[in-house]
């Protein structure tokens, strides 16, 4: 997985991208390598905005890009729930996947078929 961490309004430090970077382990788990996630970490100026820390990503998979956007008070409670969200929806697209790969099965021979077979 190719972690890409930016900022806006926002100097990311290493103890931030460090922590992002452990949390998202959970996702590289179910996705190929190649995949590239970008998550960008922000700060709302406004001040009636409690929950003014913003961490928003873009996964990249084969076929489908995936968003999320979570706010929090603190940035790395933001990041913890970006994280679940991120590896929830790659869980429902891989669950979709199998899921129609089961549906798809041998068509079963009904006995008008069976009838007509005669034994000599």
């Amino acid at each position: 997985m190719q972690l890409h961490v930016k900022g806006k309004n926002l100097e990311v430090n290493e103890s931030i991208r460090s922590y992002a970077e452990r949390k998202l382990q959970k996702l590289d788990r179910r996705v190929h390598e190649s995949t590239r996630v970008e998550i960008e970490l922000a700060v709302e100026k406004n001040p009636s905005i409690a929950e003014s820390q913003v961490a928003e990503a873009t996964v990249h998979l084969k076929g489908h890009t995936l968003r999320a956007r979570e706010t929090a008070r603190d940035m790395r409670s933001a990041i913890d729930e970006l994280a679940d969200t991120l590896v929830r929806q790659v869980k429902d697209i891989h669950d979709k996947r199998v899921g129609r790969r089961r549906q798809v099965t041998e068509p079963e021979l009904d006995g008008s078929v069976e009838a007509g077979i005669t034994e000599s």
